[in-house]
């Protein structure tokens, strides 16, 4: 069975940095896009970036762009999210996501993502 797991989480100050992995098992997503997204108390799941199955397309949330950067790692199957200069408004639980087709241009409609991680709490103090 397919799964996700996030890790990298945490509690940081303002304008620190953390670095979030998405690791797969079960199988191999390096033909799929994939992306991170988040959720803040009382509010909708949100796109922070996704990438395409390549590594060579990435999109992003324009609150994020500049700070945050997606990376992959085929070989490894793990997805990464290194965010820096992080804000109290950062804060949310940060889900990893696979698109379910293959070859995909690294599509930012979350509806497209079938697989899911468990999430991995961010917490960024002012």
């Amino acid at each position: 069975q397919a799964q996700l797991v996030e890790s990298g989480g945490g509690l940081v100050q303002a304008g620190d940095s953390l670095r979030l992995s998405c690791g797969a098992s079960g199988r191999s997503f390096s033909k799929n896009d994939m992306g991170w997204f988040r959720q803040a108390p009382g509010k909708e799941r949100e796109f922070v970036a996704t990438i395409d199955w390549s590594g060579g397309r990435t999109n992003y949330a324009d609150s994020v762009k500049g700070r945050f950067t997606i990376s992959r790692d085929n070989a490894k199957n793990t997805v990464y999210l290194q965010m820096n200069s992080l804000k109290p408004e950062d804060t949310a639980i940060y889900y990893c996501a696979a698109d379910h087709a293959q070859y995909g241009l690294g599509s930012t409609n979350i509806a497209r993502y079938d697989y899911w991680g468990q999430g991995t709490q961010v917490t960024v103090s002012s």
